[in-house]
């Protein structure tokens, strides 16, 4: 390593790696097209679902999945449909002539759910609970509980003696499948033995609780098929006023969770997930942790001179003032390449004892100069360690001459 390698100048022509404007497109054009494609599948699968869900089981709703139609064929009745909110509306509303449809019971929190049958359950008033699930059930149709197999027909026909499901016949009710510890209850529309239909009378006031497995009896689109009209009007029309209840986020009384702790409101099956998620991490690791062999070497893309990699560790030298470690690199490399010259095996080139006596019947004057010089301590500035690559090579031509 010489002079011009260590303390490159300003002259020297200098080499840069930084990516141009150009290249970092071109690496990472790719990636942005994959991010620009998913953010527009995004947005699109959003706006479909956004259409397709509006209005969804809204008395006031035109759209196929609302209920408009079904509001007005109770209007032609005499029975007035009232659209809430909230969960102080419909307790509020609550009475002996009053039908109490919620449509989404299991947007309810608990403290809601126990609210609102606290004033149903003596009003002498109907509740109709719509596709309740575990998390409403145990609250709001006590002895009722779900059965994990939905149906999978859709039309199923009565085979029970309540009057307004005999009267209406066969309806698209198939969809969550129920049972009942009721011995009074009125179990209607059997799928597979259980029913998707199933009223439960109260045990004071004369009300009763009916849950419907499925919403389509109440949807604009599927009203004028099977017996679904008959049906929706015969379970909604039984008093002459209707309460439809769509369960909001932004109800105030959402945020009281009560004495709920952290793991009460994390939604079921939690732990199954975070176990599973931890396991597929561990596959990972030990996947991309696995070895097919031996390590094998390869080959550089790019052929780099030697000269441009010592000048690189130079300017890395230079610029971090560590004329100690180049001194280093500087004395161990012409050891190195002195060794065989004077006849000293390669192991002991950097043992003083061995090289230096070899080496001193090969050099005019005095031998004890070559201990500090190969052996000595680092330079104190830059124009030392100059001076220090200067003699080394020196030291080497003359080895090689003699």
């Amino acid at each position: 390593m010489t002079e011009a390698t260590l303390t490159p100048t300003s002259s020297s022509p200098t080499t840069s790696s930084s990516p141009t404007t150009r290249q970092i497109w071109t690496r990472t054009r790719g990636i942005a097209l994959a991010l620009v494609l998913l953010l527009a599948a995004a947005v699109a699968i959003a706006a479909v679902r956004s259409d397709s869900r509006h209005g969804r089981l809204d008395p006031r709703s035109a759209d196929p999945s609302g209920s408009k139609a079904v509001a007005r064929l109770l209007a032609d009745r005499g029975v007035s449909t009232r659209v809430v909110t909230t969960l102080g509306e419909a307790r509020s509303a609550a009475g002996p002539d009053t039908t109490l449809l919620i449509t989404s019971p299991d947007l309810l929190t608990r403290h809601q759910q126990t609210d609102l049958r606290t004033a149903t359950e003596q009003s002498g008033g109907r509740t109709i609970l719509i596709s309740p699930g575990p998390p409403s059930l145990g609250t709001l149709a006590p002895g009722v509980t779900a059965d994990p197999a939905v149906s999978f027909d859709s039309t199923l026909s009565p085979r029970c003696d309540l009057p307004a499901a005999r009267r209406a016949g066969s309806a698209d009710t198939g969809g969550i499948r129920y049972s009942t510890t009721d011995q009074d209850a009125d179990t209607c529309y059997p799928s597979e033995g259980l029913p998707t239909l199933v009223r439960v009378p109260a045990r004071a006031g004369g009300g009763d609780t009916v849950v419907l497995g499925a919403p389509d009896i109440l949807y604009n689109d599927r009203l004028d098929e099977q017996g679904n009209a008959s049906l929706a009007l015969q379970l909604l029309g039984s008093r002459t006023h209707l309460v439809w209840y769509l369960p909001s986020l932004s109800d105030d009384s959402a945020t009281d969770t009560g004495s709920r702790s952290f793991f009460d409101l994390l939604p079921s099956g939690w732990l199954w997930g975070t176990l599973q998620l931890l396991i597929a991490a561990v596959v990972a690791a030990l996947w991309r942790a696995r070895r097919m062999g031996p390590l094998v070497p390869e080959r550089l893309p790019v052929a780099i001179r030697a000269s441009e990699t010592a000048e690189g560790r130079a300017r890395l030298y230079r610029k971090a003032a560590a004329r100690d470690r180049a001194s280093a690199a500087l004395r161990s490399a012409t050891r190195t390449r002195l060794a065989p010259l004077i006849g000293v095996p390669p192991a002991q080139a950097h043992a003083p004892e061995t090289l230096l006596p070899a080496l001193a019947t090969h050099v005019d004057g005095d031998p004890g100069a070559l201990l500090p010089l190969l052996f000595g301590p680092p330079p104190r500035d830059d124009a030392a360690l100059v001076s220090l690559a200067d003699q080394l090579d020196a030291l080497e031509r003359e080895v090689r001459i003699s």
